[in-house]
């Protein structure tokens, strides 16, 4: 996902005492920019059964400047129409919807609905609704597994997702074949191999794009880790310097220093950079998603394949990352805010989005929607299992943001005194 900036922490009663004093969900005196509360239309009626219509406000992560803010306007329109409810909607660019949202938290002006990678410090703190407050037994249902669990704090869903995406390998097949390669990659020596066959072209050719810059360090490392049988937390407990964690690193540190298979200074890349390197058609192999591939297919100048990733044991682990749709409590918000999931997870508003953005499925129904595009079935077979970062845990807020900022430095120091101070950070709770 685009990168994401870290969610200041606030403290529950301070937040508990402003979010009631707002009363009446955002309200037309709240809501800044908004439309007024309107009257149902004809037919239409207030979500509950509550007489009077009422204003709650959306804060929207920007996934895209093409599609994100009109399929919310046009949502915010049949919202308005089905329920008589007012949706004011803000979309917010990645880079600072954490700063955007903590402030209006922070001035007792908290939105309705936040869209946001984390959940989980707010659940903590009791801001956030549950399932069981406002997801039907039938949307709840149709949520995968996955992401009922990620989306799960202390025994309640407070995440309810919106759209997903499962990472996968992908490798330029001309690049293969100038190198003599028959085939991607299924076990660690394989890719180093190819990864040394590949650069070996020279001409300023790269065997592997490795983006360990803070734009989503973690992600980039999850999936060798994921491929190795490690993991950030095991049985409720933090393993970030587990051995196989160590081993992880330490691989990725050989390609970059030894083998020099790798563009210069992977610590510093971000995923973006390393995307336009795959794209540029220099780059033999690459961890993308379907994104990646819409960007390529549109380019139409490198001839690609996708595969599972390689491992060092084991099955294939797809590394998976899934946004949330959270709602603060408000007196006199719940039910709009029910009505609100009650709509967008109707198949015809939350996979039209999806499709749009080029992401993947969160729910059993959209599955059967997306497997109709065959370009799509090496992610979506994975994406019931696909292995997430542990969202659920409020202190990965603040160790993503540690890992994002200083993993990096595992490639050019010691990776296992890196790995150690990450484990310290989040043992004290970030």
């Amino acid at each position: 996902m685009p990168r994401r900036l870290p969610l200041a922490s606030v403290g529950a009663g301070v937040l508990a005492l402003a979010l009631a004093a707002c009363g009446g969900g955002t309200g037309s005196d709240n809501a800044g920019g908004g439309s007024s509360a309107g009257t149902p239309a004809a037919g239409a009626s207030s979500a509950g059964g509550s007489a009077k219509p009422t204003t709650i406000k959306l804060v929207a992560a920007e996934y895209s400047k093409d599609h994100t803010a009109a399929f919310w306007n046009d949502f915010a329109t049949a919202y308005k129409a089905k329920t008589g409810n007012t949706l004011d909607v803000q979309v917010v660019s990645w880079d600072a919807i954490d700063q955007t949202s903590s402030t209006m938290i922070q001035n007792n002006n908290a939105p309705d609905i936040l869209n946001l990678n984390v959940y989980a410090s707010y659940a903590k703190d009791g801001l956030l609704y549950s399932a069981d407050d406002v997801l039907s037994p039938d949307v709840k249902s149709d949520i995968l597994p996955a992401f009922v669990k990620s989306g799960t704090f202390d025994g309640k869903m407070y995440g309810f997702p919106d759209l997903s995406s499962a990472r996968a390998f992908f490798y330029n097949k001309d690049l293969f074949t100038k190198a003599g390669i028959s085939a991607p990659p299924k076990t660690w020596d394989e890719f180093e191999a190819d990864a040394k066959k590949i650069q070996a072209l020279g001409s300023g050719t790269i065997g592997y794009a490795m983006p360990l810059g803070p734009e989503e360090a973690q992600g980039e490392f999850s999936i060798w880790a994921f491929n190795n049988g490690g993991d950030w937390k095991s049985d409720g407990k933090w393993t970030i310097n587990s051995p196989a964690n160590v081993e992880t690193l330490t691989f990725m540190k050989k390609l970059a220093t030894v083998d020099k298979v790798t563009q210069n200074n992977p610590a510093k890349t971000n995923r973006a950079d390393a995307f336009n390197l795959f794209k540029s058609g220099k780059v033999g192999m690459i961890v993308g998603f379907s994104p990646l591939a819409a960007d390529l297919d549109k380019d139409g100048k490198v001839n690609y394949g996708v595969a599972p990733m390689p491992t060092k044991s084991g099955e294939p682990q797809t590394f998976g990352v899934t946004d949330y749709l959270m709602a603060f409590k408000k007196s006199g918000n719940q039910d709009a805010v029910k009505a609100f999931y009650d709509l967008y997870y109707q198949k015809d508003q939350i996979n039209t989005f999806i499709k749009a953005e080029g992401f993947l499925p969160v729910t059993t129904s959209g599955l059967q929607v997306f497997g109709s595009d065959p370009k799509l079935k090496v992610y979506l077979d994975t994406l019931p299992n696909v292995h997430l970062t542990p969202t659920d845990d409020p202190t990965w807020d603040k160790v993503k943001l540690a890992v994002q900022q200083n993993i990096g430095a595992g490639i050019t120091g010691n990776p296992k005194s890196v790995l150690d101070q990450l484990q310290k950070t989040a043992e004290n709770g970030g």
